[in-house]
């Protein structure tokens, strides 16, 4: 059977129909703006990936000659013949990336090489065999969920994971080894399969496209909008990028002969109105050699749980969306509704493209009361570390928050927020901890970084004020306590080290949380699950009380860091007040008659560790 009339995925095509030429010229437009909106790398840039991939297999094959001569010294052709193989995933493997894209990168062994020679080996092949300075920031994370090497080359972020290929002794000239066979998970263990998982899940989603083409150009689109609308981050509880992926290529099996800019349109309608949990599958589940968990809501209760199943094209199926809380996948609806009305009035010519790419609001208009969650550590090697695991659990947070009966909806922005500071005593790292930005590094130090998306960095003046209450949608005051265990407040000062081995630098990442009140509420108290938050994150096998610190912090809209908003954008501002009858100017937070009289007190100019009594006037 032709490629062209093959049925694809697990029901027939809603329409075999070509593009019109309305439709083609879409396509042109579409690619077009996304060329100005820079998603895609120059030639130069791309011949450079080509050059640090084939360095990278070099070193692949002299780490596995090394292991080879060390494990069986006498076997000459085992010897001659040594090689590894180097795969990618993700975005590069999918022909997806752009300009200051990383390279997820799998290195695969004969059966021989263990994960421990990996370790043994590769960190020092790479300063060994790469040029004089390609290597930078290179850290290693052996007893992570999927052990990694991370490092960059030449200035491209590199993730460089290990398997072996237990069923081969030698591989088969480059080029040849097929990774999509099943029969190459035999013999591995969990980890392994895993590292596998990504290069083999991301081959599959390519073989099961009618045109890769118009998938590629049509993915562009999706992944831009996403990040713009800042619901693309699989570790907070959104979508990542192998997701998306597979939901365009749902929409590109269901219209097999369509033109990309046909494909961004129908995957708003198909996926806005998708009846959820149903899973998007793009193929029917596969037997396989093993004896693993392959996803099944029918047989393992979890799996049911899943609100948004997108299912893994490759043996062993699983679920990549488990992280998908009921905040965020309210959240992406939003979004999928917005993105339809936004295509049909493109598609009718009412607007361009560049409107589908607009910029999210998290911060400017979406929200009025904001958590802050505060990772700090006091050397740079520990808040790696820190920082991330503490980024881990955040959809942990958002999940315990989303059931307080005062919270509509509680919203992970996509991206941290990291920062350093310089400070001078221990009042001053308390404060940092607490989420005082007052003593930032300078810039001219070139000390303060901020995640900022597409690359753009923007470092302004931080201003803080003090505010005494909240307000409640109407206007009326309302009470937010976030109050914390006395006797975990208690460990903590303790706990806190004195400048002489906290040194002057302490860096924090922060991570915002939008909240959504419930119709009618007038009180929100959130010290349970705050408190319960902190516990669980302490109690981390890895957490050293005397390098790392976690805060959570209520911050109104108006009190938000000017770091969180980029050039033209409007940052809220107090109301104006109020004029009583006299002409007197009314007191912003002045209640109204009958009005609640629960109100926290102002808090503290200084606030305490692990502690925040959160006012603020709305």
């Amino acid at each position: 059977m032709a490629k062209s009339d093959q049925t694809w995925g697990i029901t027939p095509p809603i329409s075999i129909a070509l593009p019109t030429p309305a439709e083609t010229k879409s396509t042109h437009l579409l690619l077009e703006e996304l060329r100005r909106q820079n998603t895609f790398e120059s030639v130069t840039e791309t011949k450079k990936r080509e050059r640090v991939l084939a360095d990278l297999q070099r070193m692949a094959d002299e780490f596995v000659k090394r292991v080879a001569r060390e494990k069986e010294p006498q076997n000459e052709v085992l010897i001659r013949d040594a090689r590894g193989e180097v795969f990618t995933y993700g975005s590069y493997c999918l022909g997806v990336y752009g300009p200051g894209s990383d390279i997820d990168t799998l290195v695969t062994a004969p059966r021989y090489v263990t994960r421990d020679d990996y370790f043994k080996y590769f960190p020092s092949l790479l300063q060994e065999m790469a040029p004089e300075g390609a290597v930078t920031d290179l850290t290693v994370v052996e007893d992570a969920f999927v052990p990694i090497i991370k490092f960059e080359y030449w200035g491209i972020s590199i993730d460089l994971i290990f398997s072996r290929i237990a069923t081969l002794k030698q591989f088969p000239p480059h080029g040849q080894l097929n990774l999509t066979n099943n029969e190459y998970l035999r013999g591995l263990d969990d980890r392994e399969l895993r590292s596998l998982n990504g290069t083999r899940v991301t081959k599959e989603i390519l073989n099961l496209v009618p045109e890769q083409s118009t998938f590629r150009l049509a993915l562009r689109a999706i992944k831009l909008w996403a990040q713009r609308r800042a619901i693309y981050a699989n570790i907070i509880g959104f979508p990542g990028g192998v997701v998306w992926a597979m939901m365009v290529a749902r929409v590109c099996q269901l219209y097999p002969k369509a033109a990309s800019a046909t494909i961004v349109t129908k995957f708003f309608q198909i996926m806005k109105v998708w009846q959820w949990p149903i899973p998007v599958q793009l193929k029917h589940m596969d037997d396989g050699p093993l004896n693993v968990r392959v996803w099944n809501p029918k047989i393992y209760k979890s799996d049911s749980y899943h609100l948004m199943p997108v299912i893994t094209p490759a043996y062993p199926q699983m679920c990549a969306t488990f992280n998908i809380t009921h905040s965020t996948m309210t959240i992406i609806q939003r979004e999928l509704e917005r993105g339809a009305e936004l295509t049909d009035k493109i598609r009718a010519g009412k607007l361009a493209w560049n409107d589908l790419f607009v910029k999210h609001t998290f911060f400017t208009t979406d929200h009025k009361y904001y958590l802050a969650v505060i990772a700090t550590s006091t050397t740079k090697e520990a808040h790696k570390i820190w920082s991330g695991f503490v980024e881990s659990k955040v959809r942990v947070l958002v999940g315990d928050l989303e059931r307080v009966a005062s919270v509509a909806i509680a919203r992970p922005f996509n991206k941290g927020y990291e920062r350093q500071h310089r400070v001078k005593n221990d009042q001053e790292t308390q404060e940092v901890q607490n989420g005082s930005l007052a003593y930032l590094a300078r810039d001219d130090e070139n000390e303060s970084e901020v995640k900022k998306e597409n690359g753009v960095e923007i470092k302004t003046e931080v201003k803080t004020e003090s505010n005494p209450e909240v307000m409640a949608e109407n206007g009326d005051p309302m009470s937010l306590s976030i109050k914390s265990d006395p006797e975990d407040q208690k460990a903590k000062v303790e706990d806190i080290p004195d400048v002489s081995s906290l040194g002057t630098k302490v860096y924090t990442s922060t991570h915002y949380v939008g909240l959504e009140l419930a119709e009618g509420a007038r009180s929100l108290d959130l010290s349970y699950q705050v408190n319960a938050f902190k516990a669980m994150c302490s109690q981390w096998e890895k957490y050293e009380a005397s390098l790392n610190y976690l805060s959570i912090q209520h911050v109104k809209n108006t009190n938000l860091p000017d770091d969180v908003f980029e050039p033209g954008e409007v940052k809220p501002t107090r109301p104006l007040r109020k004029v009583a009858a006299n002409g007197t100017p009314a007191p912003v937070g002045q209640k109204k008659r009958n009005a609640s009289s629960e109100v926290n007190p102002p808090p503290a100019k200084r606030p305490q560790p692990l502690q925040t009594s959160a006012a603020a006037a709305g």
